[in-house]
């Protein structure tokens, strides 16, 4: 500040003055550090932002927003494409990372606790050439309604039918559990009276408290969870549009994925393959939406597209079984191996040898890229394979089949009867032991039990047929209507 003559004009004790701020200054500065919270409750926000290929970008802006908050705190990578930020109080924040040329993809909500740490790895994809369908057009596609199960849509044979069934139930079992999503998007706030009623059942109430909320403050998070309560519901027609609603709103990783797995579960795997392929467009690093392109396209009958994702995704994430699993469910039920299949497949068995499923579908791998060959060290590899599987878990019932199959080929039927009777053991209703277990009778000379096998057969695939069209009738199909079709001519 500048001087200023104090009383009469004396300088003296104006200096006696300042030298006392002066002194003073070390003391308040050294106050100000131990009371900040940056000492004890800073919390670091630290990460990597990548282009597509993998490389660092630099220069790329870094948007961190707290829920609620209208200023986001910025910053930019450097030359290795790191970023780090330091926040001075605990929240509920986003993230999103851009580019000129680059187009970028936002982070879920999540909550930093004070003294917290955070590292988040971002991905920027190239930006939509002319002509590519950007996130604001409209879809390919309009859900319209739902109707009664049919196999119309669906494509191969019904064993592809139940198998394209059982991978969009487990795609939705590739969720975040309900204690995980309460931490994470809509754990507090303004859902939080919403969230309670949902967490003891009442999801009718949720809904109209969600709907409340909306009327006033549109966001995502509340279509999301209106999504969420409909499925609850079964109201499958209003949960899809609610998921795109909010997909559309915040095409977050979450928001495409649950929109793509409603529409696989209700049967609109063309839509889904659609949504998708979106998702993994904004979102390529996420193992779980290319698992989940990889169950929608399986359901169309694109069956080497469809396992070539699920080889992107395990590259992804290579400590994951469930890509795994996808791929071997799917490599049993096609007629010719698929490609990659093997490979993947053979990392999973060396990676995770524990692992009954990783021993038991490399073996179906390996069986069918060598169906007609000759090779003993192939055979006795597939054999050690099985009996692995077997040991390490001596109920899975479809590794006995398969090791029964082995023995068959090679004209052992005394221990390929043991297989296929021990797989009957462990599941009765196991139609394919019962039927293999008939041919090995009839090869054996044994024509009475070739015959009684065959009639149990018959009556385990009467059984499961019950059984899988019981489960389709309690399941809504969607009603989709795609555009830019031609139309369908009346029969004459």
């Amino acid at each position: 500040m500048p001087f200023q003559k104090i009383g009469n004009g004396s300088f003296a004790a104006a200096a006696l003055l300042l030298t006392a701020v002066l002194l003073s200054w070390p003391q308040v500065a050294i106050h100000a550090q131990a009371s900040s919270p940056q000492s004890q409750n800073a919390i670091t926000v630290s990460g990597t932002v990548r282009n597509s290929a993998g490389e660092p970008v630099a220069g790329a802006l870094v948007s961190l927003e707290e829920k609620g908050s209208a200023a986001p705190i910025e910053t930019r990578t450097n030359a290795d494409g790191n970023f780090v930020v330091s926040l001075d109080h605990a929240g509920t924040y986003t993230v999103r990372a851009e580019k000129s040329g680059l187009r970028g993809g936002g982070k879920e909500f999540f909550v930093l606790s004070a003294g917290g740490k955070k590292h988040l790895d971002l991905t920027l994809t190239a930006a939509a050439s002319p002509g590519t369908m950007e996130f604001k057009d409209e879809p390919n596609f309009t859900v319209a309604g739902v109707t009664d199960w049919s196999n119309v849509g669906l494509h191969g044979s019904d064993t592809t039918s139940r198998t394209s069934e059982a991978l969009a139930k487990e795609t939705l079992n590739l969720k975040p559990g309900e204690p995980e999503k309460s931490s994470g998007r809509v754990s507090a706030g303004k859902y939080q009276v919403a969230l309670e009623y949902q967490a003891k059942g009442d999801f009718a109430q949720a809904r109209e408290q969600v709907n409340k909320v909306l009327a006033t403050s549109d966001d995502a998070e509340g279509h999301h969870l209106l999504g969420d309560l409909d499925e609850r519901l079964s109201d499958p027609l209003e949960a899809v549009r609610e998921y795109e609603r909010a997909a559309r709103m915040y095409p977050s990783e979450q928001n495409y994925f649950d929109w793509g797995t409603e529409l696989l579960l209700h049967k609109a795997a063309q839509p889904a393959v659609e949504v998708f392929t979106k998702g993994t467009g904004l979102h390529a690093d996420s193992a779980r939406l290319l698992a989940g392109l990889a169950a929608a396209l399986y359901g169309v009958g694109s069956y080497d597209a469809a396992a070539q994702r699920l080889c992107q995704a395990s590259d992804l994430r290579p400590a994951d079984a469930a890509p795994y699993l996808f791929l071997g469910q799917m490599e049993k039920t096609v007629l010719v191996p698929l490609p990659c299949a093997e490979a993947t497949l053979a990392r999973f068995a060396r990676d995770q040898p524990a692992n009954a499923f990783a021993n038991y579908y490399y073996a179906v791998s390996l069986w069918k890229s060598q169906r007609g060959s000759e090779s003993s060290a192939t055979s006795r590899q597939e054999q050690a394979l099985l009996e692995k599987a077997v040991t390490l878990d001596p109920n899975l019932a479809e590794a006995y089949v398969q090791l029964g199959v082995l023995y068959f080929a090679r004209n052992d039927f005394a221990p390929a009867i043991q297989a296929f009777q021990q797989a009957i053991k462990i599941n009765p209703r196991l139609g394919d032991a019962h039927y293999r277990l008939s041919l090995a009778y009839k090869r054996s000379g044994e024509d009475a039990k070739a015959h009684q096998e065959f009639e149990a057969y018959q009556l385990a695939e009467k059984t499961e047929t019950a059984e899988v069209e019981r489960q389709r009738s309690e399941l809504k199909q969607f009603l989709v209507i795609l555009k830019n079709q031609p139309a369908v001519s009346e029969p004459k």
